[in-house]
């Protein structure tokens, strides 16, 4: 497969981007509802009471509008809600704030999220005083760098998935004994994808993934692989790691592991890579077989 010139990702992500354009205008329309002129009106508002109430009007009120992941699927409507607001005020929903609710003032998760999200805007509000910071060309460019971090996460899931399927489909065309897992295993701080159990022992296989070609990253990428099947056959578990990059320079030869699958390709190109998938993993039905602790 040819390496790929073209930023397939950024070429996505600004579709999804632009997809979302009309939630931010719904926002704008919902804050002329309550009275404000401009989104930096109502960040530079200084009544916390007023603003506390806006953002829990608008965290509560229904839209037609929907708000997209980075694999263009759409949020639920109160997810959607508190990932824009916090996007907006230029910081991360998950990562940073979900974890501070649990102490966050209110008797509600709405309450809570108010509450959090004014805090956040009262910070923000010196920090980006023009309008133009508040207008849709740099919203966007924030948009675009919070899809692009759950981009990752969400295509590592995907492949999770797929291999799953895959593995599921040879099982049960050949009859064999052995159950895949639906979730992810961690053993000490390793996290193992998927995982194929049955009488003869489990498989357990990260599935690594990654679009760019070089950087300090790439040798973590590479370590992090080698870490993975140490921690798991130390522990005599067998272990195959699953490999989705287009150009990735670690020594396959020298993993303590005897199988492995490499894909050299760009985990962007989701349709190439999944058939390609599905040929590898057949290959390692042998692998299968010695699970099902047949005679």
């Amino acid at each position: 497969m040819k390496y790929v010139l073209e930023n397939l990702r950024l070429q996505e992500l600004v579709v999804i981007v632009n997809e979302n354009r009309a939630f931010y205008e719904d926002f704008v329309e919902f804050l002329g509802d309550q009275g404000y002129s401009s989104i930096l009106e109502f960040v530079q508002e200084t009544s916390d009471s007023r603003a506390a109430s806006t953002i829990e009007k608008y965290l509560q009120r229904e839209s037609s509008e929907v708000l997209y992941d980075g694999l263009l699927r759409p949020y639920a409507n109160s997810k959607a809600k508190w990932f824009f607001l916090a996007w907006l005020m230029r910081d991360a929903a998950t990562q940073r704030l979900q974890p501070l609710l649990r102490t966050a003032s209110g008797t509600t998760d709405v309450e809570r999220k108010g509450y959090l999200l004014n805090e956040v805007r009262k910070f923000v509000a010196p920090l980006f005083p023009d309008t133009g910071n508040w207008d849709w060309a740099a919203i966007s460019e924030v948009m675009l760098a919070r899809l692009e971090g759950s981009r990752r996460a969400l295509k590592g899931n995907l492949f999770e998935s797929i291999v799953r399927r895959s593995l599921n489909r040879i099982i049960e065309d050949h009859e064999l004994p052995l159950q895949v897992g639906d979730t992810q295993i961690k053993i000490e701080d390793e996290t193992y994808d998927v995982q194929v159990s049955g009488e003869g022992g489990t498989l357990l296989i990260p599935v690594k993934t990654r679009e760019t070609m070089g950087g300090g990253h790439a040798l973590l990428f590479t370590r992090d692989i080698f870490k993975s099947i140490m921690v798991a056959t130390e522990r005599d578990y067998l272990c195959i790691p699953v490999v989705i990059a287009e150009s990735w320079t670690g020594d396959l030869e020298s993993l303590d592991s005897k199988y492995y699958v490499y894909i050299q390709a760009n985990p962007n190109q989701i349709r190439s890579v999944e058939p390609l998938l599905d040929i590898e993993m057949e290959r390692l039905l042998h692998v299968l077989e010695s699970l099902c602790g047949r005679a």
